[in-house]
């Protein structure tokens, strides 16, 4: 991968990762419920809302430490390379998920085993 390409996906993980980090602050500041006495249908909306957020904010937690180990991965001259057969990502994955930890075949195989187990 040339120089100036890894550089357009480093300003554009970095550009993610502060995006998230916002999100991440926002999020930890909402509040779906004001405290009062709720009702049994309101009770179930707020747990509803907090369970939702909780699973965006896991998720989003997850998208951000891909960023930051992508962005390690830059600085120490190991961007790009597959954590399962150790060969290169493809250029072509890397724009599209710039912060990729496996090739296409070893990303199948991993989410086959995800969803086996």
């Amino acid at each position: 991968m040339s120089n100036s390409n890894l550089g357009d996906i480093k300003k554009l993980l970095i550009k993610r990762k502060r995006e998230l980090e916002e999100k991440l602050a926002t999020m930890a500041k909402e509040k779906f419920s004001d405290n009062q006495v709720q009702d049994p249908g309101d009770q179930a909306v707020s747990s509803a809302m907090e369970l939702l957020r909780t699973s965006f904010q896991s998720t989003e937690i997850k998208e951000y430490n891909r960023i930051v180990r992508a962005l390690e991965k830059i600085e120490d001259g190991s961007y790009g390379i597959c954590v399962d057969c150790g060969e290169p990502i493809s250029a072509k994955r890397l724009k599209s998920f710039p912060n990729a930890e496996r090739c296409l075949v070893c990303q199948e195989e991993y989410e086959d085993k995800m969803a086996a187990s």
